[in-house]
């Protein structure tokens, strides 16, 4: 019997997973716990599915010392969805309904985008030519009268990582956190909300959202209810994403058993260390367009064959590197070249496989571009 290759993906879209999770899923798909049914079968409404809830809930709220005062939801439609919820729901704290965002990355962008659509929005900073870099905090103008300050902490397609906490005691800070969540501590306190999808630690469907109680009842008179926060905090207010969330518990046990957020940061450090020195040391055959001081730890993206990159070198870069089993290197269509997803699951022994790849590829080809 000819034996199956395994595939390495460097998705930045959905994870990884790691490999005795994966087993874990298999056999609770046919028999869970004994039960006599598949985890796929079991009720929103039973016993095994609420244990399941709040073990995610609990591990959640451990791992990132969630204060008593948050609420942690599940919610459905992505980070996307709560491109809405957000403004639905936020924008009203304050009478004249405006709201401040820092635009770094296409996420932030559509973000902002879509709360025009419920009030006043107000770019924080001079508009960027390209995602390459974040506008000094200290020159980011804040409205006096906003009810939130919103960024994204991770861009997964522009590869630009917000790697502090805007220090602006008088906002209200929310932040998407869905390409870094849980890849390092957090301060919980210090967000009046944070989201992230589940696909980053899980599968794709579920989002969480972890919000202040207090925040909760602002919600605009014209928010669908299925957006808004306070419903889903006192209630199942429709029926839940079940097997995404039952996944995230699997993912969730994973982490823990590994050494827990702090683990995660110490490889996505390594990890990215490892990838932006070959990059650095490459005499710009590799060349990352990123400022190294907002370079993201977990979406690496760089052009092969200079700034502006060579389609040829480029096509046959993905080519090889899939031949080899990796796979999903692609950059976005708005950015083009190559991106690493640096997942938590990816170890450092995948890492260095790609990175003895492109030193190989460097060698190579280096001659073709001087």
């Amino acid at each position: 019997m000819a034996v199956k290759k395994t595939l390495l993906s460097f998705s930045s879209g959905t994870w990884r997973l790691p490999h005795s999770v994966l087993l874990e899923a298999q056999k609770d798909l046919l028999d869970y716990r004994g039960l006599g049914i598949g985890v796929l079968e079991l009720s929103h409404r039973s016993a095994e599915f609420a244990e399941i809830l709040e073990k995610v809930r609990s591990n959640l709220q451990k791992m990132l010392n969630i204060p008593q005062n948050y609420k942690v939801l599940f919610l459905q439609g992505g980070d996307r969805g709560q491109f809405s919820a957000v403004p639905l729901n936020l924008i009203g704290l304050k009478d004249n309904k405006c709201a401040d965002y820092v635009v770094t990355g296409v996420c932030s962008a559509e973000a902002a985008k879509e709360a025009r659509n419920y009030g006043r929005v107000n770019i924080v900073h001079a508009e960027l030519d390209s995602y390459t870099k974040i506008p000094e905090p200290s020159s980011w103008c804040l409205s006096v009268d906003a009810s939130y300050l919103y960024y994204c902490a991770n861009d997964s397609i522009s590869g630009v990582e917000i790697n502090f906490i805007p220090d602006f005691r008088d906002a209200v800070l929310i932040c998407d956190m869905s390409s870094n969540f849980l890849s390092k501590p957090i301060d919980v306190s210090k967000f009046g909300l944070i989201f992230a999808d589940g696909q980053s630690n899980g599968c794709a469907g579920i989002t969480v959202v972890i919000v202040r109680e207090d925040l909760l009842g602002s919600a605009l008179s014209g928010c669908p209810i299925v957006f808004d926060y306070k419903q889903h905090a006192d209630s199942l207010h429709n029926t839940p994403l079940c097997y995404s969330i039952y996944m995230m518990e699997l993912v969730l046990e994973w982490i823990k058993r590994i050494g827990g957020t702090e683990a995660m940061e110490s490889n996505s450090l390594a990890k990215s260390r490892l990838i932006y020195s070959v990059i650095d040391d490459s005499n710009e055959f590799y060349v990352c367009p990123v400022d190294v001081n907002c370079r993201s730890r977990m979406n690496v993206v760089f052009r092969v064959g200079g700034a502006n990159g060579c389609s040829e070198l480029e096509s046959s870069f993905l080519a090889k590197a899939a031949e080899l089993g990796m796979i999903l290197l692609k950059g976005h269509s708005s950015v083009r070249g190559i991106c690493v997803s640096l997942c938590n699951t990816v170890t450092l022994e995948e890492m260095q496989k790609l990175i003895e790849f492109m030193i190989c590829f460097l060698k190579e080809h280096q001659s073709t571009v001087q």
